[in-house]
């Protein structure tokens, strides 16, 4: 399963490591956007196999952030 951005921002905190289990609905990550902090949670649960954002990187809506499989 993919975690995608639900709106364009930087990535401003990294909650989870990879290898960790996640659960659906846990907060992954934090973007900022115009000076607002938006959580981005999983929508399922599993483990967090791969991030392809780091923190500061700039992501669009719909860009994947991580992978949980």
């Amino acid at each position: 399963m993919e975690i995608k951005a639900s709106m364009a921002g930087n990535v401003w905190k990294i909650t989870v490591q990879q290898g960790e289990a996640v659960e659906e609905g846990q907060d992954v990550v934090i973007l900022e956007s115009m000076k607002m902090e938006i959580p981005i949670a999983s929508e399922g649960k599993g483990i967090l196999k791969e991030w392809k954002v780091q923190e500061g990187d700039f992501v669009n809506e719909g860009d994947t952030i991580a992978i949980v499989d």
